[in-house]
């Protein structure tokens, strides 16, 4: 039986969390529907435009996205501080970039004196908010509804458009961040659906590599901030440079019509992070295969578990790919 969220998310052990949705009845988020020859590929930017939406409301960074033509990846970081550090004006202000509150915060909002008998609702609210603002579930909600409706009202019928829960996994250490991204940015590439990574359209390794060419970072994705800035609080613990370079090379490789090797430099990046070159390989073309649920190794597993008072270690076998063979 599937677990609620709440007992799925350990922000004492990661702040990371891959994310994905899929479509019902044959619906296609983008691409061309093969069986009625209708293209929905205009759908791709109304999925990119609401997560930039939702990133400025949440108090969750974007690592990494994916818009496949029926379903879609996100990597997900989730920064308690920034909500906790919010005064109740801002978490109200946040809150009502997408929804409209209740009366009473509307005049909170709008600087209207709160009656006394108000001030406890008024309270909770702010709490309410404030929680639901570092909540990937309430992200994944504010991104799959508005899609939703506007893709029935585009096909002119009623029901689900996505399947009722979206799957959710916590990236437990650096390893595993780093290669679900790397499985999450190459989707369209094992898809066929691109030849290169500045060629996959709506991803966010197009965004990183174009920014890249200009000596920069995008602004709308959580930034790599280099080794040598361990200590700083909120980023990718890597170069950006060689991130990239791992991953144009692992998309080589995993492309069947083109010879790619992992260079010198970027191997790098993987003794560090202590996986073999094979593991890598197999990790990136088959991540959503090789793990359903928790990703890391099995310390981090342990540990994972422990917090979420889980009796079992599931998927412990699958944490040999995350480690040096």
């Amino acid at each position: 039986m599937p677990r609620p969220r709440s007992t799925q998310v350990s922000i004492e052990d990661t702040s990371f969390y891959h994310c994905c949705s899929r479509t019902v009845r044959r619906a296609h988020l983008t691409g061309v529907d093969d069986f009625t020859g209708k293209s929905y590929e205009h759908r791709r930017g109304w999925i990119e435009e609401q997560i930039f939406n939702l990133a400025e409301m949440f108090a969750i960074d974007v690592v990494a996205y994916a818009v496949m033509s029926n379903h879609l990846h996100l990597v997900l970081h989730i920064d308690i501080e920034l909500v906790n550090d919010w005064t109740d004006r801002e978490v109200v202000e946040h809150w009502h970039q997408q929804f409209k509150g209740t009366e009473i915060t509307q005049k909170f909002t709008k600087g209207e004196i709160v009656e006394s008998f108000e001030i406890n609702a008024l309270k909770h609210s702010i709490a309410q908010y404030r929680s639901r603002l570092s909540d990937i579930s309430w992200f994944m909600r504010c991104l799959n509804e508005p899609i939703a409706r506007k893709a029935n009202i585009e096909d002119n019928c009623t029901g689900h458009f996505w399947e009722g829960r979206f799957k959710s996994q916590a990236l437990l250490d650096e390893a595993a961040v780093l290669a679900c991204m790397a499985y999450v940015e190459l989707n369209p590439i094992r898809a066929k659906m691109a030849k290169t990574p500045e060629s996959s359209d709506y991803t966010s390794l197009q965004l990183r590599v174009k920014a890249a060419l200009k000596g920069k970072q995008p602004t709308k994705l959580l930034s790599f901030i280099g080794n040598e800035q361990r200590n700083q609080a909120k980023g990718i613990n890597f170069s950006l440079k060689d991130y990239l370079e791992l991953v144009d090379g692992t998309g080589r490789i995993i492309r069947d019509d083109k010879r790619g090797a992992i260079s010198d430099n970027a191997a790098k990046i993987l003794t560090r992070l202590n996986i073999s070159a094979d593991n890598w390989i197999k990790i990136t073309r088959d991540f959503g295969k090789i793990f359903h649920g928790p990703v890391g190794t099995l310390q981090e597993l342990t540990s994972y578990c422990e917090h979420l008072e889980k009796r079992r270690r599931h998927f412990s076998r699958c944490c040999k790919y995350l480690e040096a063979s």
